[in-house]
């Protein structure tokens, strides 16, 4: 059932919750069948895609054929665990292809591939291009007349990387008030901690000619009103921060120490699939 349609805010955050734990699980299941995954990033974003794709999306949003449509691009590519979970709760995906997550042949990358999956609107990596390109796709709905938003996630990562700023500078220059860029800063690189300063991140897109808030990324409360926030329209594109927790929901994997990519020993699957459910009980 779509959040969107429930009356009472208990039952909506409830149902919220309950989608987020589903989410979780596939992710589980995706990094178990493989044995190992980027299982810390993906439970760190799972509460912002529950809330994008159960909540903020209505059905007409996930007709992919629709050229008015919202759009969200995911930009950090292996994010893609996650992607596929909410997919598989959606039914866009059938829940037993998770199991080929990673998998030769199988349309279920690590890293999102543009046209291997209905849903996915662009190659993400690590190029950080995404940004850049949701704002030339906020461009071309102003030019087509479509007020629909642009949502675009990239990464903290992504802030290192001169492609990010000037996709920045193009959307504040244009005033692109329909685009949401929401930046999952769970502090992270490919080898450990970022490593060239990136704070304030807030501060630096309002610099830049943004509005922006910033935001605990695992709270679901929270990003049901950057949501609402989001949907004003003032003439200036418009910055999430989300500060979310690579691992969270399994307490043993956010403890770890490198959480970029997650390798589990075998007999551990068991006990990662039970502390996920006590911690969300």
């Amino acid at each position: 059932m779509n959040a969107r349609t429930t009356p009472n805010d208990t039952e909506r955050l409830a149902a919220l919750r309950a989608t987020a734990l589903n989410l979780r699980r596939h992710m589980v299941t995706q990094a178990r069948g493989k044995g190992q995954g980027y299982l810390g990033q993906g439970l760190g974003i799972a509460d912002f895609l529950t809330v994008l794709y159960f909540d903020e999306f209505k059905p007409e949003d996930l007709d992919f054929s629709r050229a008015d449509r919202q759009r969200f691009y995911l930009s950090t590519g292996h994010n893609s665990i996650a992607l596929w979970a909410a997919f598989a709760e959606l039914g866009i995906l059938s829940r037993e292809s998770l199991l080929t997550y990673g998998a030769d042949g199988s349309p279920l990358e690590m890293s999102t591939m543009e046209g291997h999956v209905p849903g996915v609107e662009m190659t993400g990596g690590s190029l950080g291009h995404g940004l850049g390109i949701a704002a030339g796709a906020a461009m071309g709905y102003r030019l087509d007349g479509h007020r629909s938003a642009i949502h675009v996630e990239i990464s903290d990562g992504e802030l290192q990387e001169g492609s990010t700023w000037e996709g920045a500078s193009t959307a504040a220059a244009f005033g692109l008030d329909n685009l949401v860029c929401w930046i999952d800063c769970n502090g992270i690189q490919a080898d450990g901690p970022i490593v060239v300063p990136i704070e304030p991140v807030a501060g630096r897109f309002a610099a830049f000619g943004w509005e922006t808030m910033e935001i605990d990324g695992n709270d679901l409360g929270q990003l049901l009103d950057a949501f609402e926030w989001s949907r004003a329209r003032a003439g200036k594109p418009k910055a999430v921060v989300l500060r979310t927790r690579p691992g969270c929901g399994i307490r043993r994997v956010e403890q770890r120490d490198r959480a970029h990519f997650v390798r589990i020993d075998a007999e551990e699957w068991d006990d990662l699939a039970r502390e996920l459910e006590i911690e969300n009980a």
